[in-house]
């Protein structure tokens, strides 16, 4: 609910809080991380939504829908770009379709921001925005994380969802896609992860993305390379930096409402 050092958004907004892992991609989650340190900060919102395993902390499946939240991007009177649900996933199965419908109210009344929606659970995205949402915001991107080819079916899930801008997060990327088929898709946003337990990314998966960009028009960012650089070796995230091909990629889709 704040602004973010993300680099493809302005700011995030987190009207839900908690989740639960369902894929390889979920091992690292930053989140969880976060979510026990602003319970151990006294923030109600995110206590009780982890627990430990080992030095790690881990979501317990627990999900909590904020009210309180759901008005703040009425208040930004600066059109921004918002990430919503940083700390969590919009279409969790706990969240209830009353709730996301809430979210997609504030979203059609604040048509001055851009608002980019990531989730691990496309199909619900899909069944939910087909239903009983209908309409496609212009200022609404629906996107869908991919970090390996085992959950590439999402990036299907996702063409068929109506929406003005469709994207993937190809973060962590920790393993090889092929040649990807972005028929449709938009924007892909590619990074390694980082952290104490990051898995290496290899530079020949970044290839595999960048060339099926090329292909398809897709617009391309390369958000990082995390804990291990383009020569396997581990360093800061910081001192790996962005640059991919000797530039930095910061590629965006065309949107239909300007900022």
């Amino acid at each position: 609910m704040a602004e973010t050092q993300i680099e493809w958004t302005d700011a995030t907004w987190n009207p839900v809080a908690g989740c639960s892992l369902v894929s390889a991609g979920c091992t690292n989650c930053y989140a969880m991380e976060m979510a026990s340190r602003l319970k151990a900060m006294g923030v109600p919102k995110y206590r009780g939504l982890t627990r430990h395993s080992g030095k790690r902390a881990i979501w317990n499946g627990i999900v909590r829908e904020d009210e309180v939240s759901l008005g703040i991007p009425l208040n930004w009177k600066k059109p921004r770009k918002i990430f919503v649900n940083s700390m969590s996933d919009l279409f969790h199965e706990r969240v209830t379709d009353t709730f996301i419908l809430k979210v997609w109210e504030v979203m059609r009344a604040t048509p001055r921001h851009h608002y980019q929606i990531l989730t691990k659970r496309p199909e619900r995205m899909g069944a939910l925005v087909r239903s009983k949402i209908g309409e496609v915001l212009p200022n609404v991107w629906l996107g869908t994380s991919v970090e390996n080819a085992e959950v590439a079916e999402r990036i299907d899930c996702l063409r068929a969802v109506p929406a003005a801008i469709r994207f993937i997060s190809f973060e962590p990327l920790i393993g090889s896609l092929g040649a990807v088929d972005l028929h449709e898709i938009h924007w892909a946003i590619v990074g390694g992860e980082s952290g104490r337990w990051a898995r290496p990314i290899r530079e020949e998966w970044i290839d595999e993305i960048f060339d099926s960009c090329a292909t398809y028009n897709t617009a391309f960012f390369f958000k990082q390379w995390g804990a291990w650089g383009k020569d396997n070796k581990r360093r800061s995230k910081k001192a790996n930096g962005r640059v991919y091909r000797d530039k930095v990629w910061d590629e965006v889709p065309n949107a239909s409402v300007s900022l």
